[in-house]
């Protein structure tokens, strides 16, 4: 059994002597393991740490086995962010949920592209942290848990949405929440592309999409917690200037 492709690396630990247990998110293959034969060595392990594309080549004896890499560096990303504490968290929290939420070897191409141009964003651009947001949205659309978002679900209104309901995810007016108001999650405005995120609004979305990956994709996944990595973001998000 051999493919071909590229992968954005997930995780990488050591296995045996010198070897390491790499984890791949590809476009064709999905998330996808295999041994590095030398991946915890001097030249392999700079180029395995989570972030970095690689070309890789799988091979096994059957189609089931763990099989092997053979990997050729394409982009490393670490360097860019190592000096902002923010953009290095946001790295983390994108490799750690990708390695949380995706089923092995199952492919989710679109998932896999805007995965990259996020990990591009990191440390390049000022805006990067809606872009998060809107990938964990998008995350959750992935997996099978997405938001309705395009009209309340009590008034059946398009206009005005400004809250989210905590149980079906489904967008709630002004109008429509009335005395439950207090009981609905914001909805930022930023998450209905209505320009950027205003201060407070990146937190608030997070809020929003923490609670439904809490509530409704890690009881799928044996309810297992969310990866600590998202939590040091949201942290740093919070106490960011704006």
């Amino acid at each position: 059994m051999e493919w071909r492709d590229e992968g954005v690396v997930l995780a990488m630990r050591p296995h045996g002597e010198s070897s390491a247990i790499v984890e791949l998110f590809t476009p064709g293959h999905g998330r996808h393991l295999g041994v590095v034969r030398g991946g915890a060595g001097r030249r392999l392990a700079p180029v395995l740490q989570p972030g970095a594309q690689l070309s890789a080549v799988w091979k096994a004896r059957l189609e089931d086995h763990l099989g092997a890499f053979a990997v050729e560096p394409l982009r490393s990303r670490l360097g860019h962010v190592m000096g902002d504490p923010a953009a290095l968290a946001g790295l983390d929290a994108v490799t750690s949920l990708l390695a949380f939420a995706l089923p092995e070897r199952a492919p989710h191409p679109g998932l896999y592209a805007r995965s990259v141009a996020l990990l591009d964003l990191l440390g390049a651009d000022g805006d990067w942290p809606l872009a998060y947001l809107r990938w964990e949205m998008a995350l959750l659309e992935e997996m099978g848990f997405g938001l309705d978002l395009g009209r309340c679900a009590v008034t059946g209104a398009r206009d005005d949405l400004v809250f989210v309901s905590p149980k079906s995810g489904r967008a709630v007016s002004r109008a429509g929440a009335g005395d439950w108001a207090d009981r609905l999650l914001p909805l930022p405005p930023c998450l209905m592309g209505q320009g950027a995120a205003l201060p407070g609004e990146i937190a608030g979305g997070l809020r929003l999409t923490g609670h439904f990956l809490s509530k409704w994709l890690a009881p799928a996944l044996g309810d297992r917690p969310l990866p600590g990595a998202r939590a040091r973001l949201v942290r740093l998000l919070a106490r960011a200037p704006g």
